[in-house]
């Protein structure tokens, strides 16, 4: 699998997933924000993308969103790490075809099946 494109503004989350991520033998580069974010994807296609939906200034819909707009970007598998917790949340992440949703605190045996329903590993 192509590297791993991690989004989110919480670096010592971001940091700690790309290691737990790295426990799994997933690749992970960190993109600390909304906009680091679309500056990545606008130049890169990564394996799969790692998405925060509570970002200031551009929330993680709006990158979804653009993820599936972008037709070089639509078959990249998106999972939601996020502590938003809502079932209302949990419905449209998945209408947007999220491949799997973790809530936050990230715990490894979580990650690792919402790695493997995505088909990572």
């Amino acid at each position: 699998m192509d590297v791993a494109l991690i989004i989110d503004d919480n670096r010592q989350t971001a940091d700690t997933l790309r290691e737990m991520l790295q426990m799994l033998g997933i690749e992970a580069v960190v993109a600390y924000g909304a906009s680091a974010g679309l500056g990545t994807l606008k130049i890169s296609r990564p394996g799969a993308v790692f998405l925060d939906l509570n970002l200031p200034g551009v929330n993680g819909f709006e990158i979804l969103a653009y993820i599936q707009r972008e037709p070089r970007l639509s078959s990249v598998p998106v999972i939601v790490v996020t502590s938003d917790d809502q079932p209302e949340t949990a419905r449209r992440a998945q209408a947007m075809n999220v491949k799997a949703m973790i809530i936050k605190p990230v715990m490894l045996e979580t990650l690792e099946a919402a790695v493997k329903k995505a088909g990572l590993v």
